[in-house]
């Protein structure tokens, strides 16, 4: 796509996939674009744990009590986990490189869906940050902020509407309260 604005009006998310697997390539141009994302003081704090087997899939699907099942039907799901001994924008930080790892797919036609791990609970109560950390085997110092599935898209959703958008939460200069 050559076009950033048509871009960011096309991507949505996506959280039925099909059952075709993503090429080495795509996978790849989906990875540099969470690793030439910005970071505060340029510290890149993230890491980045790519599954692609059906069988992790499925237990990563388990993650929380409602919106991860997706992750059982998707090619690839990342998981964003960031150092926040080495950011204190750690939150920041991990989000852009989700966002741009989600923008480089739609270029690629493919969809995409973040789930939000951090302060979530699975349904047995327990944290779901720590039922990703223990089936993944991520080091204790690292938080893990949220998992991005990835595939071929099975459903289509219209573009973002230009006409929807909600002008009224854009203020010039300061707050005006009575807009």
């Amino acid at each position: 796509m050559n076009n950033f604005s048509e871009l960011i009006t096309k991507r949505r998310s996506i959280r039925k996939f099909t059952t075709e697997p993503l090429t080495a390539e795509q996978v790849e141009l989906i990875l540099k674009a969470g690793l030439k994302s910005p970071t505060s003081k340029n510290a890149k704090p993230w890491r980045f744990i790519a599954i692609e087997d059906k069988e992790l899939l499925t237990q990563l699907s388990l993650c929380k009590k409602m919106g991860s099942k997706l992750i059982a039907d998707c090619a690839l799901a990342i998981v964003v986990a960031v150092d926040p001994l080495t950011s204190s924008v750690w939150i920041e930080d991990g989000s852009i490189a989700s966002i741009m790892m989600q923008l480089q797919a739609e270029d690629l036609g493919l969809g995409s869906c973040w789930i939000q791990i951090r302060d979530r609970y699975t349904t047995a109560e327990t944290l779901s940050e720590e039922y990703v950390k223990d089936l993944l085997d991520i080091p204790m110092q690292l938080q893990v902020l949220s998992i991005i599935a990835f595939g071929h898209k099975d459903q289509e959703k219209p573009p973002h509407d230009d006409d929807k958008l909600e002008w009224e939460k854009v203020h010039i200069g300061k707050y005006n309260n009575k807009q």
